[in-house]
């Protein structure tokens, strides 16, 4: 990561860029690069402005954060953190962000040290998540009639990854930090780093977030 964290903002609403420019401006390591006014624009924003960390704004006319966020993520080359700006009206628009590869999620009106905070644990490749958050998140999948298909889509990928490895991962489903997981597994904290990114590697992931959703989505549901 480079001294300054170029920081690129995607909002349709200029006043809320204004105020995150703000925001970020009072830090001397935060560089706001640009903004683009949709998700339809920020592949391009990338290519040309090549930001470490982006603002992803959920609701945008055309393409809406989520999918914006998914095509950031699984892009060849250059690949910036998103973190998605969110009103926090339901946990399934949070989720879907996360399932996309988001780091992520501010709610819109975050005070400014937060907001400051956040794109530096971004920039850093840590989740924008305390693990109690990742949790309560993970813990309100919806539980309808897909449920079962999400299940068995997901315990078919886990088959991939090998027995220890998925240990790693469901260890990583409930939240823990990888000292405690090393601790359970009686591994250093360098091999749990080590499963953990062999398992994203082997998953085409990019952040244990979405490890831990899928982990949890592997296992059945309860009666």
């Amino acid at each position: 990561m480079a001294d300054v964290i170029r920081v690129l903002l995607v909002d349709d609403d200029p006043l809320v860029c204004a105020g995150l420019r703000l925001m970020l401006r009072g830090d001397p390591d935060i560089d706001v690069v640009g903004d683009a006014a949709d998700g339809a624009d920020v592949m391009d924003a990338v290519d040309r402005l090549t930001p470490d960390v982006i603002l992803m704004d959920v609701r945008m006319p055309y393409l809406d954060g989520i999918s914006a966020t998914r095509a950031v993520t699984t892009r060849q080359g250059h690949r910036p953190e998103v973190i998605v700006l969110t009103t926090f009206d339901g946990d399934a628009t949070v989720l879907a962000a996360l399932r996309a590869g988001a780091a992520g999620f501010l709610v819109k009106h975050t005070p400014p040290d937060q907001i400051v905070r956040a794109v530096r644990q971004a920039a850093a490749g840590e989740p924008v998540l305390s693990p109690g958050v990742t949790r309560t998140l993970i813990s309100h999948v919806t539980r309808d009639a897909t449920r079962d298909h999400r299940t068995a889509q997901a315990s078919a990928r886990l088959s991939l990854l090998s027995p220890r490895e998925r240990e790693v991962a469901q260890a990583v489903a409930e939240g823990i930090s990888n000292s405690e997981i090393a601790d359970r597994l009686h591994l250093s904290v360098g091999a749990v780093k080590a499963h953990i990114s062999s398992a994203l590697t082997k998953l085409g992931m990019v952040n244990r977030i979405q490890l831990a959703i899928l982990a949890h989505d592997a296992q059945p549901p309860t009666p």
